[in-house]
């Protein structure tokens, strides 16, 4: 008997996946920042005096909103959708700041909720 094996077309311009090192990260990256987010979440609702609240709660500020808006505008060019949810991100994180500051100012002049 001879076995007869059939070979299928690979779609024009489709690349084989490579196997080892330089495959895709993007998973372990993005589990990489949820964890770093996490952990500045954590950091800023506990109250901690550590070093590293600033720097990851930060990142969790900027981090969050561009991860959803760029999850949302899947059907834009790369370079488009970085550019739109970072803008998205950087607004989100101003409109924070000036919530804060009005609030502060608010309550320092004796007119608190």
């Amino acid at each position: 008997m001879q076995t007869i094996r059939i070979r299928t077309a690979s779609p024009q311009g489709a690349e084989r996946a490579r196997p080892g090192p330089g495959r895709d990260l993007s998973p372990l990256l993005a589990g990489a920042a949820t964890a770093v987010g996490g952990t500045g979440a954590l950091l800023a609702f506990t109250g901690s005096d550590s070093a590293l609240r600033g720097p990851l709660t930060l990142f969790l500020l900027l981090a969050a909103p561009a991860a959803a808006i760029a999850a949302a505008l899947r059907g834009l060019d790369p370079f488009g959708r970085v550019l739109v949810s970072v803008a998205g991100a950087v607004s989100s994180l101003v409109l924070l700041l000036v919530l804060v500051r009005r609030r502060r100012g608010r309550t320092a002049s004796g007119q608190g909720s």
